[in-house]
């Protein structure tokens, strides 16, 4: 439901809900509260008589993380009807998804941390980790049952893009368009999730069926754009300036969208980014990983990604330039505000 400062108030600093600055006091309330109500609910859907399974569910759940998809499942909700029932449970089954993939990614990817935290797998074995995933995707699947057959649909479609993607990075560009292989991708292991959770949000706050599949489509932009900008961050950050080590994707051998446009470059620096295994192996050198960014940061590679994320960025503003106005578009616009401009 929209709110709005009263007329004739003095505006206000703006309230952090899950990282995101949100201006309007009512809103921020409201959307901090389904949240807190979206946390309990999680913790309450991976108890287990058998506490070793219960442990293991609560572990990324207790890792922490921002809550994106359910802080956008809230704020969709907040453009129709608000934070009903309905909405809280569709928020915490896409979190709960979420989950899921992350302990199954971490086995694929050999990860030794997760938000901080030692990874499942580390912690107890593979084995452990994907059983632990199996459970929340169980849980997940039980908690949209109780929305209804349209939500059961959608959450299998949502699940079938997640697992094809994963196959599609697994397998490689295998002759294809490198660009157009990774950018689908992204599409299906990040957005399609994202795009689930704007299309429940709306759903279950009763949403005109235009602004249903805007929000969808504005998810699936935006996870796609925040995968893209984490690409840029990787190589045009500062040390230490994001958090993360700038070369952690060259150093793990993955070909983002900066290395995919510089490597389809016909000149010296594409030559010699191939000759220093760029995109193509791990790389552990740090004089090697050093080289291959001050290349990628002066080519025409890392010009090209910040340019599909302005396109991504203006289309997701024309997705949101049809719905309602008021603070909770304000907040959606300041989410998108956030992905893009965390490049620097």
């Amino acid at each position: 439901m929209q709110s709005s400062t009263p007329a004739g108030s003095s505006p206000t600093a703006a309230t952090q809900v899950a990282g995101l600055p949100i201006a309007d006091e009512a809103l921020a309330a409201e959307v901090t509260a389904g949240l807190e109500r979206v946390e309990d609910l999680l913790r309450q859907e991976v108890h287990s008589d058998y506490r070793f399974v219960a442990d293991t569910s609560l572990h990324l759940i207790e890792a922490g993380g921002k809550r994106f998809r359910p802080l956008l499942t809230l704020l969709a909700a907040q453009l129709a009807g608000g934070t009903s029932d309905d909405v809280v449970v569709a928020a915490t089954s896409v979190e709960l998804v979420h989950l899921a993939t992350l302990y199954h990614d971490d086995v694929m990817d050999e990860a030794v941390l997760r938000r901080g935290a030692q990874s499942a797998n580390a912690r107890w074995d593979n084995t452990v980790a994907i059983l632990t995933g199996d459970y929340l995707f169980a849980h997940a699947s039980r908690l949209v049952s109780q929305l209804g057959p349209d939500a059961v649909r959608i959450i299998a479609e949502t699940f079938a893009e997640l697992v094809t993607g994963q196959m599609r990075e697994t397998r490689g560009p295998r002759g294809d368009d490198p660009v157009g292989h990774y950018m689908a991708v992204v599409a299906e292991k990040t957005g399609s999730l994202i795009a689930t959770a704007g299309r429940f949000g709306a759903m279950f706050a009763g949403a005109r069926p235009a602004d249903v599949e805007a929000l969808r489509r504005f998810g699936e932009i935006i996870g796609t754009a925040f995968q893209v900008s984490d690409d840029i961050i990787d190589i045009a950050s500062p040390s230490g300036d994001s958090g993360k080590t700038p070369g952690t994707d060259l150093r793990e051998g993955v070909a983002t969208l900066p290395v995919l446009y510089a490597l389809a470059d016909d000149g010296p620096d594409a030559h010699r980014l191939r000759a220093l295994g760029v995109g193509e192996e791990e790389i552990t050198d740090d004089a090697v990983i050093a080289e291959a960014l001050e290349i990628l940061r002066g080519s025409d590679g890392l010009v090209r990604a910040r340019e599909a994320l302005d396109a991504q960025a203006r289309a997701a503003r024309d997705e949101l330039a049809g719905l309602p106005a008021g603070p909770a578009r304000d907040a959606l616009s300041a989410l998108l505000d956030y992905t893009v401009e965390r490049v620097g």
